[in-house]
């Protein structure tokens, strides 16, 4: 499968623009990932987008807000979010220059692999690409990815360039209340002298790919091997049928869990709707509570009656 750029657009040094693509440099499918299983069922348990005393809502409904109180949000809709003009969307323009060594490493975040996005762009990237290298400096610069602005630091690396989001200084934790438990005492020149023979004698070019997940490894074994066993336990999902409106009918299964829930209530000596304050309702999903606000009227509509009789 072809990679997919996660950002297009211009690299920029003084009044030079390069066409540049941008692509992960790392990735996450060599690690073993799991799914959620219910066991008597042996469903996946999935995750949908739902609204207190609503249920599940469409795509479509949901928007951003921001909590300026407790409790209390202006929303945003996606299109005044886009709206908001920052250059940094097409542009990423390298407005400094450090030593390679300057960054602290605490400062770097994710790296991504930045290239030329065709011929035409090769010269001017490969300039770029040897006066940093020529120079041991690190090209400094701001990009917008997924709705943020991030910091972010262009070097060379192989025959490209290698772009690392950076976090901003507020972001950086202060190590000194984790730190100024440890006491300054002098160290002794007999352990000092053997540590530092243990690491000169550990000393060795870096080389990532002498290391080895042994977690996820031994996970691999494992599945392995109950793969092969005849006693391991498997499930197979079955196909689902699409419901009226693309969306899962899990109105049935949410009350009559609702149910089950009143009845363990009572058999654990619950109060009863007449020993609670306010007169007893229904809400929308037709759970009994008490309250002051009048009840909703019940939604006669035929997907309604229809999950009514089958609850």
């Amino acid at each position: 499968m072809a990679m997919r750029s996660l950002w297009k657009g211009q690299l920029r040094l003084s009044l030079v623009s390069i066409a540049v693509e941008l692509y992960s440099a790392t990735r996450t499918g060599a690690r073993v990932s799991f799914r959620q299983i219910h066991e008597p069922s042996g469903k996946r348990i999935k995750y949908e987008k739902v609204a207190e005393g609503i249920g599940p809502v469409d795509k479509d409904d949901i928007v951003k807000g921001y909590e300026y109180e407790k409790n209390n949000y202006v929303l945003l809709k996606p299109e005044e979010i886009e709206s908001v003009k920052l250059e940094s969307k097409k542009t990423f323009e390298l407005v400094q220059f450090v030593e390679a060594c300057e960054i602290p490493p605490l400062y770097f975040d994710k790296p991504y692999y930045l290239v030329p996005a065709d011929d035409l762009a090769q010269d001017a990237y490969r300039v770029v690409r040897d006066a940093l290298r020529q120079t041991s400096r690190v090209g400094i610069g701001q990009i917008t990815l997924r709705g943020h602005e991030y910091l972010a630091a262009v070097k060379p690396c192989g025959d490209g360039l290698l772009l690392e989001t950076l976090h901003y200084a507020d972001e950086i934790r202060n190590a000194d209340p984790l730190f100024s438990s440890i006491k300054d005492e002098a160290v002794s020149e007999d352990l000092l002298d053997v540590a530092t023979a243990l690491i000169e004698k550990k000393t060795a070019p870096f080389d990532a790919a002498t290391y080895k997940d042994h977690y996820s490894d031994a996970l691999k074994a494992l599945i392995a091997e109950k793969m092969k066993s005849k006693s391991g336990k498997r499930v197979q999902e079955e196909d689902e049928t699409p419901v009226a409106g693309g969306r899962q009918d899990n109105v049935v299964d949410l009350m009559a869990a609702l149910k089950k829930s009143l009845e363990g209530a009572g058999k654990g000596g619950s109060k009863t709707a007449a020993a609670r304050k306010g007169p007893a309702r229904k809400t929308s999903s037709g759970v009994k509570s008490s309250g002051k606000t009048a009840a909703k009227a019940p939604d006669k509509t035929p997907a309604t009656k229809a999950r009514k009789k089958r609850a």
